[in-house]
């Protein structure tokens, strides 16, 4: 007896499209909330004269698939007819062992004949040969739309590159920025200026900045939650804390490193990738030696250690910030800085409630979601955003925005109280260089301006007001803090 058949595979879409008898989405699956991702994708495919597939791409649990919900409930509001709408899990065990031409000929002869049709496949990179058969459609069915998702990120940027070059837009989707956490649980939020920026705040009066804090200060008290749990839509709305990180350990976390990543790469030693993995949660916002963590976890060897933290990237689980070089000081020895992607992962695989309260656990905790709001920030743009060590003592800028034919944007987090900044600090050696220098502070009441001894100011500014303007920013179309 054959695993599939037409009959099995043509049960499964139709469980997967009730659209096709019903006209609508679930509303349970489409959720109310749209991350930014959302508009962006909507705007590609709307872009009629100049065809894209749309790839977007992110770890788990980050709405990736609710997107595409979104984006088939608006197509249905336009008036496209359900059956030209057709969504495909290729997670689902029986679409995994099918091949595409399987079940595209299933849709075709069963429910819509035509070509003028929009495809929605949900972790694509599962599908054999999956990027041919994308360019395949790219090529042969000039009045097709394809949506994709895949939480491999390099395995879809690598297909995009090889079978994709021209026909693909690859949409990041991070975990939520705290402005879209605020935004999703509906909190008493600041009114804002829709054209603020961050570094104007150093051209206002005391009194304007002042009262731009208090309309912050709104949000001030839902921080150490956002940092708790607050990168994922579904459990950032969870009433139980504990539980939304055990699901989280299983579901980003434990399906990604004993699963998805050892069936993509072919891994034999699951558990050798899970001890690098806990190994970089410890170290996360830190200067890793890759010989280091070889020696640390004795009998892993240097390029499996290598070759794992590539994977995980892969997974949108890690970032790797590299060193950039900035006014000709001489960097030092190019190790990466390893971020966790999300301050919630970190804290869900610990499992350390004292980090909360531990100034050195919270600085790493408050460096890593500075370091993927700005990452996110940007990543559309021909940047990149790495850090700064260098000189003779390898003083240290924690994030560096580095723009390819302008002036760089400098990051310090200081963390704690007073969050002090001496003169001979990298930042403020370098200030005068940089297209602006932003310091990270702890509490609300540390914002204003930083006087350096070249007369080039600073913004200090609070981490939760900083993240919450970023995203601010994003909001209302700006891309770039000045």
């Amino acid at each position: 007896m054959a695993i599939t058949t037409k009959e099995g595979i043509l049960k499964v879409l139709s469980a997967y499209n009730p659209w096709w008898k019903t006209g609508v989405v679930n509303p349970k699956l489409s959720r109310t909330y749209k991350r930014f991702a959302f508009y962006e994708a909507m705007k590609r495919i709307d872009q009629t004269n100049l065809r894209r597939t749309v790839v977007l791409t992110g770890t788990r649990r980050v709405g990736k698939t609710t997107i595409q919900y979104q984006m088939i409930e608006a197509l249905l509001a336009k008036g496209v007819p359900p059956q030209k709408i057709v969504f495909i899990s290729m997670d689902h065990p029986m679409l995994k062992l099918s091949g595409f031409n399987e079940i595209l000929e299933c849709y075709h002869e069963n429910v819509y004949a035509e070509q003028d049709v929009y495809y929605f496949f949900d972790e694509v990179q599962y599908a054999q040969d999956w990027d041919k058969w994308l360019k395949t459609i790219y090529d042969m069915q000039p009045d097709t739309q394809v949506i994709a998702t895949g939480s491999a990120s390099p395995a879809l940027i690598k297909g995009n590159q090889e079978s994709g070059a021209g026909r693909w837009s690859v949409i990041q989707v991070p975990t939520m920025s705290f402005y879209e956490y605020c935004e999703l649980l509906d909190l008493d939020r600041p009114v804002l200026p829709k054209n603020l920026k961050i570094t104007p705040l150093l051209h206002m009066s005391k009194q304007e900045r002042t009262q731009i804090m208090l309309q912050l200060s709104k949000v001030q008290n839902h921080f150490t939650r956002y940092l708790q749990v607050g990168g994922f839509p579904e459990l950032a709305l969870a009433d139980n804390d504990l539980m939304a990180q055990q699901i989280m350990r299983e579901d980003v976390v434990d399906k990604v490193l004993k699963r998805d990543l050892p069936s993509l790469y072919n891994i034999r030693n699951a558990t050798e990738l899970e001890r690098i993995f806990l190994y970089l949660c410890n170290v996360s916002s830190e200067i890793v030696s890759i010989e280091a963590i070889a020696k640390e976890l004795n009998g892993v060897s240097r390029p499996t250690v290598e070759n794992y933290i590539q994977y995980l990237e892969s997974a949108n689980l890690i970032y790797q910030s590299w060193p950039i070089n900035m006014a000709g000081k001489k960097v030092l020895k190019a190790s990466p800085k390893i971020y966790i992607a999300d301050a919630a992962i970190r804290n869900a695989v610990l499992m350390d409630a004292s980090m909360l309260t531990d100034p050195v656990q919270m600085g790493k905790i408050v460096e890593t979601a500075v370091y993927k709001h700005v990452a996110a920030f940007y990543y559309q743009q021909a940047t990149s955003v790495g850090y700064f060590r260098g000189g003779k003592r390898g003083k240290e800028i924690d994030v560096v925005v580095d723009y390819p034919n302008t002036k760089n944007i400098l990051v310090e987090v200081k963390y704690r109280e007073g969050a002090p900044i001496a003169d001979d600090d990298a930042i403020c050696e370098l200030c005068d260089e940089a297209a602006a220098a932003i310091i990270v502070t702890k509490n609300a009441n540390d914002f204003g301006i930083h006087n350096t001894k070249s007369g080039k100011d600073m913004i200090r500014i609070p981490a939760f007001a900083f993240l919450y303007l970023l995203g601010h920013a994003e909001k209302n179309g700006y891309k770039g803090i000045e």
